[in-house]
């Protein structure tokens, strides 16, 4: 933890600032220690270099699971394509040059593939998440200098109001176990003038009809490694039937639906490994969730419109997008 973001860090609990307590005596960061409120009241740990405000298993273990077991995937570092990059800038309908040198907020990093590309725009970035995946993204952008990671319950954030110019939150929220309640939590983290963009799975007839719904009742149940287990064996397999089904004309998308696989053959221009790495990545990501809780566009505008903020945009941006800014 670099000691820089303690002006930004509060108790979870009562809102007051936090002291640092270590043995480890480098000025600028800290490996190991504790962080504890001004009463002396709560004490947070500082374990591998990241301040954790939760406990260590919670219901978003599977995406602890997911975003260690595939830790690069997503990256377009590793990718060698910019489908991370092009999805973010797409959404939030930001500029490198908005975020340089600035605090932003990521809510929910996993293993940190908007996050590489903030920091690339040098954003002075935090990455939050409430799983295991913090280590994931921590061991994937750690050498960013300005790269902040903190473990935390996005219901109870541990930050400063008002502490970032910037939030997102891409593809994490519709996990939640309140959606509504979720959104809630990020206007007051964004500073007056500031900006926030979020998206979610679209709650539309035509996702419904999606099969992992079919699925999810008996899949989110299962135990997540005899799950992957048999991921590991179907998603070839169906990844093929998918691809096969996509090529008929006219009804090629629409019946690719029907298969339970996340197939991107023709979203991007990924290799045949990749493709089956991804597909096993988010397929996984499908049908493991305790949650899965798309929205509507009008709810996404009335939680926009019932926070005050203004410019506010609803759209389709690879997920239902929304994003606005804070009043001065």
């Amino acid at each position: 933890m670099k000691t820089e973001l303690l002006e930004l860090l509060r108790c979870p609990i009562t809102g007051q600032r936090l002291t640092l307590e270590t043995d480890f005596n480098h000025p600028q960061e800290v490996e190991a220690g504790w962080l504890v409120s001004e009463d002396g009241l709560h004490r947070y740990p500082v374990h591998n270099g990241i301040p954790r405000f939760v406990p260590e298993s919670n219901y978003a273990d599977n995406f602890g699971m997911q975003w260690n077991q595939f830790r690069q995937t997503q990256l377009d570092s590793h990718s060698g394509q910019s489908i991370s990059a092009d999805r973010f800038w797409l959404a939030t309908n930001w500029s490198p040059s908005d975020l340089k040198d600035q605090w932003v907020l990521d809510a929910g990093c996993g293993a940190g593939r908007f996050a590489e590309v903030a920091l690339k725009a040098g954003a002075r970035l935090v990455a939050l998440d409430y799983s295991s995946a913090v280590d994931a993204c921590y061991a994937n952008l750690k050498h960013y200098p300005n790269l902040h990671v903190v473990q935390g319950d996005i219901y109870a954030l541990p930050f400063a109001q008002g502490a970032f110019p910037f939030v997102y939150s891409l593809g994490v929220l519709q996990h939640t176990p309140d959606v509504a309640k979720s959104f809630a939590a990020l206007p007051p983290m964004v500073q007056a003038g500031g900006r926030l963009c979020v998206d979610y799975y679209w709650k539309r007839f035509r996702t419904m009809l999606h099969a992992k719904y079919l699925l999810r009742p008996f899949t989110k149940r299962m135990a997540q490694p005899k799950l992957f287990s048999l991921l590991q064996r179907w998603v070839p397999g169906l990844l093929v039937i998918s691809q096969t089904l996509g090529r008929v004309p006219l009804l090629g998308r629409g019946l690719k639906r029907l298969v339970p696989v996340a197939d991107y053959s023709n979203d991007h221009p990924l290799t045949a490994k990749q493709l089956e790495e991804w597909a096993l990545l988010d397929t996984f990501d499908m049908l493991a969730p305790a949650y899965d809780n798309p929205q509507t566009a009008t709810t996404a505008r009335r939680w926009f419109e019932e926070a005050k903020f203004v410019n506010i945009q609803v759209g389709q941006w690879a997920h239902l997008g929304a994003r606005g800014t804070k009043p001065k």
